[in-house]
């Protein structure tokens, strides 16, 4: 299992601080979520977060662009310095263009979607993808509980997954915290995308600590 601390729910004056406490407590990427108000009801941060984050952390940036025309940003995202691109399949006539042109910018190609998106939407494209990024709550705020139902979701596109030689990773992203991850886990998700679960705690370093301890037991 990866963890991949989310940092829309940690403390944006001092995110120097933040990537401190992701490299301590054993993160294996940082998640960057990317809203521009249309796509969904919030407006967070651009390239020039990234670009001044990118000297400060050696762990791989993942930004998760929750946008309409994610291929407008491609190229400032990958200037900035992000490792890892990922865009909704909902924002896009036909994926697989942004896809390779992700790829050929010397970054991972990530594909998410709604709740409420039908997992056909995204089957074809699994072979070409890097990482699978499964919301489970409604993509906007974080905070929110996990959706009844996304567990089904995850199963299913395990299986999906599973007939794959070379699967991309499974990630899922909302309403995840101690209590509930070895569930989600047990599904099968690769990555675990953590914000409120753990930068509200009062201690993010234990928070992240105690999510990768889950790790040995995780899997039946």
């Amino acid at each position: 299992m990866l963890l991949a601390p989310s940092i829309l729910s940690a403390d944006f004056s001092d995110l120097r601080t933040v990537l401190r406490q992701c490299r301590i407590g054993g993160a294996d990427w940082v998640h960057i979520d990317v809203m521009d108000h249309h796509f969904v009801p919030n407006l967070t941060v651009g390239p020039v977060v990234v670009r001044s984050l990118r000297p400060i952390t050696d762990l791989p940036l993942d930004v998760h662009l929750m946008v309409d025309q994610p291929e407008s940003l491609l190229d400032p995202f990958a200037a900035a310095g992000a490792d890892a691109f990922t865009f909704h399949v909902e924002a896009v006539r036909d994926p697989l263009p942004l896809v390779r042109k992700i790829q050929s910018a010397g970054m991972k190609a990530g594909l998410s979607l709604k709740p409420g998106t039908p997992l056909e939407k995204v089957i074809p494209y699994l072979p070409a993808i890097d990482l699978l990024l499964v919301m489970s709550v409604e993509p906007g705020f974080g905070g929110q509980d996990f959706l009844p139902g996304a567990r089904e979701r995850i199963q299913r596109l395990r299986e999906k997954l599973d007939l794959l030689p070379q699967p991309p990773l499974l990630s899922v992203d909302g309403g995840i915290k101690r209590s509930n991850a070895r569930e989600v886990l047990q599904a099968g998700a690769d990555v675990l995308v953590v914000g409120s679960g753990i930068f509200q705690d009062a201690d993010p370093v234990h928070a992240m600590q105690s999510l990768k301890a889950i790790i040995p037991d995780s899997v039946p």
